[in-house]
């Protein structure tokens, strides 16, 4: 498991030290302005380099990308996150089932299931919060977000 370590930085923001698993080390430096800093450390040496400057808006479609919003990897196709009671689960809708040509609204997700579905990635195409009146089509992947049994019941729902 990957340690962290959070420091104020008065008058400029916050700093995240990180050592990852693999034992690389890197530092966070998040600016008051919005402005992230992301340095390295270069071997055994305590000193680090700054590998590049990222406006707030970088840094988000960054962290969207390295999340898994925009593309998951093969073997991820079930990937599972767990915080507390909450769950988020990457689901891949496939024809034939009953969500297939739907939208969430007509399947009645959130009123049915407790469960939301918080984003739909169809291909290079993601949409973030689809509304009610997004149909569900073949060969897309929900993210889902809800208690464990919320989201069998979704699950129950797109594939009878």
């Amino acid at each position: 498991m990957s340690i962290v370590r959070e420091s104020d930085l008065i008058g400029i923001g916050k700093k995240y030290q990180i050592e990852t698993e693999a034992g690389d080390n890197m530092v966070v430096v998040i600016h008051d302005d919005g402005k992230r800093e992301l340095y390295r450390s270069e071997g055994d040496d305590s000193e680090t380099h700054c590998v590049m400057t990222l406006s707030d808006e970088e840094s988000r479609q960054v962290a969207g990308i390295i999340g898994g919003l925009s593309y998951k990897p093969k073997a991820l196709e079930t990937m599972e996150l767990a915080l507390d009671d909450l769950r988020i689960e990457w689901y891949k809708v496939e024809a034939p089932s009953d969500g297939v040509n739907k939208s969430i609204g007509e399947l009645g997700v959130r009123q049915r299931t407790g469960a939301s579905i918080i984003a739909a990635i169809k291909e290079e195409d993601t949409i973030i919060n689809p509304g009610p009146d997004y149909v569900i089509t073949s060969g897309t992947t929900l993210v889902v977000a809800g208690k464990k049994a919320n989201i069998k019941l979704l699950k129950e729902i797109l594939t009878s």
